[in-house]
C-alpha cells in the first residue's frame, strides 16, 4: 500500500538542520524511503505559509519532530490542519511532548499518538503498520503514547546499527552538519533532559571514522558533534581526536560538548597540538556557587577547571565556549556575580550568560515549587525568578546578557574591553554600568549600528574614565581595523594623519614594498597604490596591542593585512613596523 508519511521539521534558523527527521527516514530502509517525504521549515516564516506548503504535499500521515523552539507555532497547525486535511493522521515525537502524553492528547484530540523517546525503530514500525493495511492493533507498536495509554518500553537502540545521515550533502549546504557519535550522559543534572538517559551508548569507532573522513574529503566547513559529553569516555575522545589530527584537510571545523574537570593531561596535550579553528570546545559551567551545584546533582572541580581551561589556552588554537545558567537553585545576584566574574577571568572566546529553562520531564521540574522558581507558561519555559532571585533581577541581568554579547562574544573588543575593565570593581560591574548606561541613552529600545557601537562604547569610556580619553580613541581604532578595511575612518578616530611625518612614513613604506616585498609578499602582482587600498597602515601614539597594559607614549605604525587573517579569531594579520618607533 502506497502512502505519504510526511516528517516535518521546524527548525529555529535556516541554517540548522533537524537530524533527527533524517535520521527517522533512514532508517526505516530503503523499501520503505519512498512512502516517507521530508519538509524543513524555519519559526520564523508565518503559520499560514507552513499550513498551506503542507496542505499542497496532501500527505496521508503527518509527523511533526517537537522542540521548546518550535512548539508553539506546532501547536497552532495542529489547530488548523484537520480542518483541512481531515483524514490525514497526526503523530508527534520529540522531547516537548514526550513526558506529557495524556495532556497533549487531550488538548489535541485529533493527534493520533506520540512516539515517545528514541524514535528510528518506532518510527520504523509505525510506517511499516500504514504500509502493511494496519492488519495489527497499533498499541503492539513499542515506544507510543495513544489514547489508551502507553503501550510500551523500547530497548534502546546500538547506535553502530544507525544509518549515515549525510549521504547527499548537497541538502545541507550552507547549513550546520550534526553528528552523533554517542547517546546519554553519566551525569545527573536536574536541568537537563540528558540526565534521563544515564546509560552512554557509543557508536563503533571504526564507523565513525569513516564517517568523520566523509565529511573531511567533501571539505565540510563545520560538523557540530550533539554528543551530550563527548569525553566521557577517554578512549573513545582520544580515537576521535587523534583522527581528526592525522586527517585534517586545513577547513573543517568540530565543534564538542566536553566535562573540562575530567579531561587528562594526554587530551590536552592532544588537543594543544591540533591546528588553530580544528576544533572548538564547549563547556558547561552553569555556577561556582558549591550549593548550587550540588542542588543540580553537578560534580565540578571548579578550581581544576580553571587550571584547565588555562592549559587550553596555552597555545590558543582552540576555540573556548563556556556557559553560565542564571535562576538556578542558592544563586542569588550577588552570588551570580561571582560566578560570572570567575568564569570571566578564564578569558574564554565565548561566555554564554543562559537563563534556567524548566523542561518539561527534567528532575528541575519536579522540584521547582520546593525552589520557588516560577517560570513562563509556554516554551522555553524560562525563569522569571526563584527564592533567590527577583524578576526585577532577571530582567537585569537579560540587559546585562546583551551587552556581554555585543561587546564581549563579538569579539570586536578584544583590546578595548580589558582596559575599560580597570576602571571597574570587576567585569560584572564594567556589564552591569554599560547595561545600565543603554537604558539611560534609550538604547535597548533602537540598537546602534554595528559600527556606531565602538562610538557608543567611547562615549561610555570617557563618562568613566575619562583622563584616558585618548587611550580609548586609538584602543577601539586598532580594534576596528583588525576586523575590517575601513573605506572611510571613524568620527572619533586621532588625527596623526595631519602630521606630514605621518604622511611620508605611508608614502616611502609602499613604495618601498611595491619593490622588495619584504611585508606582504603576497601581494606581488600589486603596485604601491593598490598595496594602500587593500592593506592599511595605521599612526598611533599607543602601543594599544600590547595586552600586558603597557601603554608607553611614542609614534608606532601598524600593518593590517587583510589577506592573511587569523583561523580562530578572523582578525587581520597584524606587523608592527620597526620605524615607526625611532
Amino acid at each position: 500500500m502506497k502512502i505519504k508519511f510526511l516528517l516535518v521539521a521546524v527548525n529555529a534558523k535556516y541554517i540548522h538542520s533537524n537530524p533527527a527527521v533524517y535520521s527517522l527516514r533512514t532508517y526505516a530502509g530503503e523499501e520503505l524511503q519512498e512512502n516517507i517525504e521530508l519538509a524543513e521549515y524555519t519559526i520564523n516564516q508565518h503559520m499560514q505559509e507552513i499550513l498551506a506548503d503542507i496542505y499542497r504535499r496532501k500527505p496521508d500521515v503527518i509527523g511533526f519532530s517537537c522542540y521548546i523552539w518550535n512548539w508553539c507555532i506546532i501547536r497552532e497547525l495542529l489547530c488548523e490542519i484537520p480542518k483541512l486535511l481531515p483524514n490525514t493522521d497526526i503523530w508527534l515525537g520529540g522531547p516537548e511532548v514526550s513526558y506529557d502524553g495524556e495532556a497533549v492528547l487531550r488538548e489535541f484530540p485529533h493527534v493520533r499518538g506520540i512516539m515517545v523517546g528514541e524514535g528510528e525503530e518506532t518510527f520504523r514500525e509505525l510506517v511499516q503498520w500504514y504500509v502493511e493495511g494496519q492488519n495489527i492493533a497499533v498499541d503492539n507498536i513499542a515506544g507510543l503514547y495513544l489514547l489508551g495509554g502507553y503501550s510500551k518500553d523500547r530497548e534502546a537502540l546500538d547506535l553502530s546499527e544507525l544509518p549515515f545521515l549525510y549521504s547527499e550533502l548537497e541538502t545541507f549546504a550552507n547549513r550546520v552538519i550534526y553528528y552523533e557519535s554517542s547517546r546519554g550522559c553519566p551525569y545527573r543534572c536536574s536541568y537537563c533532559l540528558s540526565s534521563i538517559d544515564k546509560k552512554v551508548r557509543l557508536r563503533d569507532i571504526g564507523i565513525v571514522k569513516e564517517e568523520l573522513q566523509f565529511f573531511l574529503d567533501h571539505q565540510v566547513k563545520q560538523v557540530k558533534f550533539v554528543d551530550r559529553t563527548f569525553n566521557c569516555d577517554h578512549n573513545h575522545a582520544m580515537a576521535i581526536w587523534r583522527y581528526i589530527q592525522e586527517h585534517d584537510n586545513g577547513v573543517t571545523n568540530f565543534h564538542f560538548e566536553v566535562s573540562a574537570d575530567i579531561l587528562r593531561e594526554d587530551e590536552i596535550e592532544l588537543l594543544n597540538s591540533l591546528r588553530p579553528g580544528l576544533a572548538q570546545l564547549e563547556i558547561g559551567v552553569q555556577s561556582v556557587n558549591t550549593d548550587t551545584l550540588c542542588a543540580i546533582n553537578r560534580r565540578m572541580d571548579v578550581e581544576r577547571l580553571e587550571e584547565i581551561v588555562a592549559k587550553l589556552r596555552r597555545t590558543d588554537n582552540i576555540h573556548l565556549h563556556l556557559d553560565l545558567i542564571a535562576g538556578l537553585p542558592y544563586e542569588d545576584y550577588d552570588s551570580f556575580v561571582i560566578s560570572f566574574n570567575r568564569v570571566y577571568k578564564m578569558k574564554p572566546e565565548q561566555l554564554q550568560l543562559g537563563f534556567l529553562k524548566v523542561l518539561k520531564g527534567s528532575p528541575m521540574a519536579e522540584k521547582a515549587a520546593e525552589y520557588g522558581i516560577v517560570y513562563l507558561n509556554k516554551p522555553p519555559y524560562e525563569v522569571l525568578y526563584t527564592n533567590w532571585l527577583s524578576y526585577e533581577e532577571v530582567v537585569r541581568l537579560k540587559r546585562i546578557e546583551e551587552m556581554v554579547e555585543m561587546y564581549y562574544n563579538s569579539n570586536q573588543f578584544v583590546h578595548t574591553m580589558p582596559v575599560l575593565e580597570q576602571a571597574f570593581d570587576g567585569p560584572f560591574a564594567m556589564y552591569e554600568a554599560l547595561a545600565d548606561y543603554f537604558e539611560e541613552e534609550g538604547f535597548f529600545l533602537e540598537s546602534p549600528s554595528r559600527a556606531y557601537r565602538y562610538q557608543v562604547l567611547l562615549n561610555f569610556a570617557v563618562k568613566y574614565d575619562g583622563e584616558h580619553t585618548e587611550l580609548y580613541r586609538e584602543l577601539l581604532l586598532y580594534d576596528m581595523y583588525l576586523r575590517e578595511n575601513l573605506k572611510s575612518r571613524p568620527e572619533f578616530a586621532t588625527d596623526l594623519w595631519e602630521m606630514e611625518e605621518c604622511k611620508a612614513f605611508s608614502r616611502d613604506f609602499y613604495k618601498k614594498e611595491e619593490q622588495e616585498r619584504v611585508y606582504l609578499p603576497a601581494y606581488h602582482a600589486y603596485d604601491s597604490r593598490q598595496l594602500s587600498k587593500m592593506t592599511h597602515l595605521e599612526p598611533f601614539r599607543y602601543p594599544v596591542w600590547d595586552m600586558s597594559g603597557d601603554f608607553t607614549e611614542g609614534l608606532y605604525y601598524v600593518l593590517f593585512d587583510y589577506k592573511e587573517r587569523s583561523p580562530l579569531t578572523k582578525e587581520a594579520r597584524t606587523l608592527i613596523l620597526p620605524e615607526g618607533n625611532e
